[in-house]
């Protein structure tokens, strides 16, 4: 065996070496010290980032703790001013996102790769989803406003936090059917070739076999698209997210979700502009490290859930 080894290593360097011809490859070393370069600078860029806000807002969250985390939200004074409204709107978005982009993008991947014909109208729906996915998220805002606010306002109580949620699960929809038909591509067809051969039906082989094969790239599609969600601000101060006080009272499930709304990347864009030096250089850094804590929180759920699917299948 050890034999064996070595004269398969001793041919696959006489190969490589034969490949370069003796000489050096300096356009390789070159590209590829830009790579390693390009990846450093990226780091440096990410790291002192990090280091900004952390000793930024590493202060309020020690000294405030719990009253930061739970306090309401305030452009007043910085004393009481908290993010309990925005991280409580912040996971109604996503909870709204997840009940409504999910199932349709995952439903809408199923039929464009397991059922539709390949002609020139389904080559033409593709293309467009792929076109919507980079469209900037305000136009989103600006569609939302017109159907969900104005179209649509008695039922979603015009701007609320049911359509913010709404106009996030559109603005996402085109990653979700992307990743997901993407995933159900990467599935071999030897095993749908297999069920068929057994007399299983369509629906019976993309159930039990096609969409559990699947699974951990579709997990991966709702990682990208929760992460997007929560970070988006734009579309949301379109459709209504308020930026200032905001009372919520005693209001029953189905009136928050027809009522006024925040979040955190709106409560960050807000402190971020306001002339106070406390809500610039205090809060703001704390309230990043916090949505990114959400955002991770998020994340690491749908990879935890992304592994159990790769272990069991």
């Amino acid at each position: 065996m050890a034999v064996a080894a070595k004269k398969q290593v001793t041919t696959a360097d006489a190969v490589r070496a034969r490949l370069k011809g003796g000489k050096v490859d300096v356009k390789g070393i070159v590209f590829e010290s830009l790579l390693l370069l390009a990846l450093l600078l990226s780091l440096a860029i990410l790291v002192s980032l990090l280091v900004e806000v952390v000793s930024g807002g590493a202060g309020v969250l020690r000294e405030r703790g719990m009253d930061f985390l739970t306090g309401n939200l305030s452009v007043v004074t910085a004393l009481t001013a908290g993010i309990g409204q925005g991280i409580y709107g912040s996971l109604m978005l996503i909870l709204i996102v997840a009940v409504v982009a999910f199932p349709l993008g995952i439903g809408a991947a199923i039929y464009l790769e397991e059922y539709a014909p390949d002609t020139r109208f389904t080559r033409f729906v593709n293309v467009n989803i792929r076109n919507l996915a980079g469209v900037p998220s305000i136009v989103y805002g600006l569609l939302g406003l017109s159907i969900f606010v104005q179209m649509l306002g008695s039922v979603t109580g015009g701007k609320s936090l049911l359509t913010g949620g709404l106009t996030l699960a559109v603005l996402v929809l085109p990653i979700v059917i992307i990743t997901s038909a993407e995933a159900l591509r990467a599935v071999p067809s030897s095993i749908r070739e297999a069920g068929f051969g057994v007399g299983a039906t369509p629906w019976q082989v993309i159930r039990s076999h096609v969409l559990p094969s699947a699974a951990p790239g579709i997990l991966t599609g709702t990682v990208l698209s929760i992460a997007r969600a929560l970070g988006e601000t734009a579309p949301l101060l379109v459709v209504g997210a308020v930026t200032g006080f905001l009372a919520t009272g005693g209001a029953n499930f189905i009136e928050q979700l027809q009522g006024k709304f925040t979040s955190l990347p709106t409560i960050i864009y807000r402190w971020s502009t306001l002339p106070n030096a406390s809500f610039r250089e205090q809060l703001t850094p704390a309230a990043i490290i916090v949505l990114l804590a959400v955002t991770l929180l998020a994340n690491a759920t749908a990879i935890i859930l992304r592994n159990r699917y790769e272990r069991k299948w």
